[in-house]
């Protein structure tokens, strides 16, 4: 779904995933790449508002993720969708900590 224009309501109505990823040392640029990977796919589901991945400029392997979903429902659709999921499980393993900072 590409929506534009939203304003504030729009954001705040609705569930909000917010991903912190730390990459493990030399997997920067692997998980640069599936990030980018993940924004048409997650645009294109029922549900998805927006999907922003994010890389600090100041440290390069730092990156967060903003994805807010119309409803918690949604968003558990989205959990199911398989393609995500195999790349997420992808950012799990390139993660320094083993497991992505998951808020929502």
């Amino acid at each position: 779904m590409h929506t534009t224009g939203l304003t504030w309501t729009d954001l705040n109505d609705g569930f909000v995933v917010a991903i912190h990823i730390e990459a493990k040392s030399g997997e920067a640029e692997t998980v640069a790449a599936l990030l980018a990977d993940l924004v048409a796919p997650t645009m294109a589901e029922p549900g998805v508002k927006l999907f922003i991945p994010y890389r600090s400029p100041t440290s390069p392997a730092m990156f967060f993720v903003f994805e807010p979903f119309r409803s918690f429902r949604m968003q558990c659709r989205h959990d199911r969708f398989a393609p995500i999921n195999r790349r997420f499980c992808a950012l799990v393993y390139l993660s320094r900590s083993g497991r992505p900072s998951v808020s929502g």
